[in-house]
């Protein structure tokens, strides 16, 4: 499952370069970010994400998350990697003078599986994948030249199916199969952007 999402992604993140790549031919612009969210480093689940300027305020991007902590002589599980496809359009004062700046709303669509427990407790979770959409809602601040920090929350489905088990000494002994089918909150983020454009690398910047 893990190789089959990852391939899933890689072709995502490719049509979407080559969706920049066309716009920067024909407008001679390059424009994109690089990110990573925050809240999940904070959370030791390690993450990247990429975003691609296509002019007029409108942009494409993809996320990816992945961790696998785990400790099974204390039944402790942090195991989760996913990610998520957006679409999104810049709107206000800030977005005309900066690129990928300023407040956003956009869709998304999401794919994540998880295995959570944590230590000593009597029950975990393992997922199957599961999957979700959205509308988000965001406000990208510039705190430097080339980096802007960005809130974004989402409201929106997440389904699919996870399983209940119990630790039994080294055995974990299968409980009861459930379907999740939640609506509300399915995104947030404080992400800290890179942005890069055809003077990113030049020496002496802009000319």
């Amino acid at each position: 499952m893990f190789r089959r999402a990852s391939r899933l992604l890689l072709v995502c993140v490719l049509v979407l370069a080559s969706t920049q790549d066309f716009y920067a031919q024909k407008t001679g612009n390059f424009i994109s970010g690089i990110k990573s969210n925050l809240l999940y480093d904070v959370a030791l689940t390690p993450n990247i994400g990429v975003e691609f300027h296509l002019g007029k305020g409108w942009s494409i991007g993809a996320d990816w998350a992945y961790a696998w902590w785990n400790n099974e002589d204390q039944h402790f599980f942090h195991r989760v990697y996913g990610g998520d496809l957006d679409v999104r359009k810049y709107f206000g004062r800030k977005s005309a003078e900066r690129p990928l700046s300023g407040h956003h709303i956009g869709l998304y669509g999401q794919m994540l599986t998880y295995d959570f427990a944590p230590g000593g407790a009597d029950k975990g979770i393992l997922s199957k994948l599961s999957y979700g959409a959205g509308l988000g809602y965001g406000y990208s601040h510039p705190i430097a030249d080339r980096l802007n920090l960005d809130f974004e929350i989402g409201i929106g489905y997440l389904g699919g199916e996870y399983e209940v088990y119990t630790p039994i000494d080294d055995h974990y002994v299968w409980q009861e199969t459930r379907q999740r089918f939640w609506i509300g909150p399915t995104k947030v983020g404080i992400s800290l952007v890179w942005i890069i454009d055809r003077n990113t690398f030049r020496k002496g910047g802009a000319r």
